[in-house]
């Protein structure tokens, strides 16, 4: 079927119309970005409050980022059966339970359990979002809509951080997580008013949405966001230490370094879902080597302060990536579109986990703070090889 008839095929709505439900997704993308984002800023005031040390507390971090990686698979899978829309609420109101459980937690224990059950639904929720977001638009749009959703994170860590930050440190690290969850509330109701009512499938089913396991193209598009955006992370999670040790500032300009990064995400998300939309799975190539370039010239940036907020920028003009995976995925998913989805979030937290782990590592070995550009460069090539692999190998299933 060509473009223009995919493109005929699709409900006919208003600019309006699909602008609230873009909203509305985009509403849970700034509650989960507010929650990843902010629980780090405030990790020292909540290691305080229950009792333990930072290192220790930084297990919270890691809770909430096994939750993702657990829970995207087994939600979208469970949930196979059951309208989008109905999804999206449910996905929402385990998230509300489980941040304003964490702003209630008692215990540093209580609040490693907290902090899992709300990552759970985080994957599965972008996943389902990006699938209904696309189904509203032309084929040649799906990538902008989708890229709206992950638009929300990048609104939360550039703005909704800080603000929450302040109430915080103000009244207290727990309204940290219960604004979080009032965010949760809101995006539950403008899901409920706004999201189309589109019934499942009719052959939707937990076994149909396994098979996306069975292929190829899955596995390499999701090793791309495994590898290529460890890339970043492995930069991201160093940054403060970096500023403090090599660029040497102090507490009151870092905010603004890291509402530098979070801007260039949010203009990566945009040029980023422009370039998938003209040029398709090709635009990930362009952006893992620039990414490879940004993070190259990370470590001779990093004494400097306006170079390194430059090439932080770039940095995080990175992120891009995400939308470009996102709409990979259904067009390699075939009929396990839900669990394909979702899984891109999965990988995303692997890569979440394994960049800083191997930043770590250098800075561990001797190479200094600002190695942890050369680890991401290596990681965004690696991604790249991995690009090249589902892209050479998808051309030639399609013209076999």
């Amino acid at each position: 079927m060509t473009n223009a008839a995919l493109d005929t095929a699709l409900p006919v709505r208003s600019r309006g119309a699909v602008a609230l439900v873009l909203i509305a997704l985009a509403m849970g993308g700034f509650a989960i970005g507010v929650t990843e984002f902010a629980a780090m800023s405030v990790l020292p005031d909540f290691a305080a409050g229950l009792g333990v040390d930072a290192p220790t507390a930084g297990h919270v971090i890691s809770a909430y980022a096994a939750g993702v990686v657990v829970g995207a698979p087994i939600l979208a899978v469970l949930g196979a059966r059951y309208p989008r829309w109905l999804l999206l609420i449910a996905f929402m109101a385990l998230f509300a339970i489980g941040n304003v459980a964490s702003a209630l937690a008692p215990t540093y224990h209580w609040m490693l359990v907290f902090r899992f059950l709300s990552g759970l639904p985080h994957g599965a929720y972008f996943g389902v979002a990006a699938l209904v977001a696309a189904s509203i638009v032309p084929l040649h749009f799906r990538t902008r809509a989708v890229s709206t959703i992950l638009m929300g994170l990048t609104v939360g860590t550039v703005l909704g951080v800080p603000v929450v930050n302040i109430i915080s440190h103000a009244h207290g690290w727990r309204w940290t997580f219960a604004i979080v969850g009032m965010l949760a509330v809101l995006t539950m109701v403008l899901v409920a008013l706004f999201a189309p009512r589109d019934p499942a499938h009719h052959d939707a089913s937990p076994w149909r949405e396994l098979g996306a396991l069975k292929r190829s193209q899955v596995w390499l598009t999701l090793g791309v966001g495994a590898i290529g955006f460890g890339g970043m992370f492995a930069v991201y999670a160093y940054l403060a230490s970096t500023l403090q040790s090599v660029t040497g500032i102090g507490p009151a300009l870092m905010p603004w370094v890291f509402a530098v990064f979070g801007i260039g995400m949010f203009v990566g998300n945009i040029l980023g879902a422009w370039a998938a939309d003209h040029l398709g799975f090709k635009a990930a190539g362009g952006l893992l080597l620039w990414s490879a370039a940004a993070l190259a010239l990370y470590p001779l940036a990093a004494p400097h302060l306006w170079a390194v907020m430059v090439v932080v920028f770039l940095i995080g003009g990175g992120g891009g990536l995400g939308s470009i995976l996102q709409t990979r995925l259904m067009d390699v998913a075939g009929d396990a579109q839900t669990l394909a989805a979702a899984l891109n979030h999965s990988a995303f937290n692997t890569a979440n986990a394994i960049g800083p782990l191997l930043g770590g590592m250098a800075i561990a070995a001797g190479y200094g703070w600002a190695s942890t550009g050369w680890v991401g460069m290596g990681l965004s090539l690696g991604g790249f090889v991995i690009f090249l692999i589902a892209w050479l190998t998808g051309r030639a299933r399609a013209t076999a």
